[in-house]
């Protein structure tokens, strides 16, 4: 037989609820066999910064292209390669 649930307290602060659950197991406090799955899809992606060596009049002529669109160039060289990475998988 399964032991109940124990009552989850009231917190007056954020503080005091993570001082709560630091020191508390919470599987004695939600049954995990109701767990459902969540999609949450407005979260932002996490992003990776990386280096990319460009001639000096490559990007002056994405820059270039950038202004013309009103657009950051870093935004626009992602967008140009998120389309041709979906040309590429279809």
């Amino acid at each position: 037989m399964k032991k109940p649930n124990k009552v989850i307290p009231q917190f007056k602060s954020e503080k005091e609820e993570r001082a709560f659950w630091e020191k508390n197991d919470a599987s004695e406090y939600f049954d995990l066999s109701k767990a459902v799955r969540v999609v949450m899809p407005n979260l932002k992606p996490t992003t990776a910064s990386i280096s990319l060596r460009l001639s000096q009049s490559f990007l002056e002529g994405i820059k270039s292209q950038a202004n013309k669109m009103d657009v950051p160039y870093q935004s626009l060289m992602k967008i140009w390669l998120a389309e041709k990475l979906e040309e590429a998988t279809k």
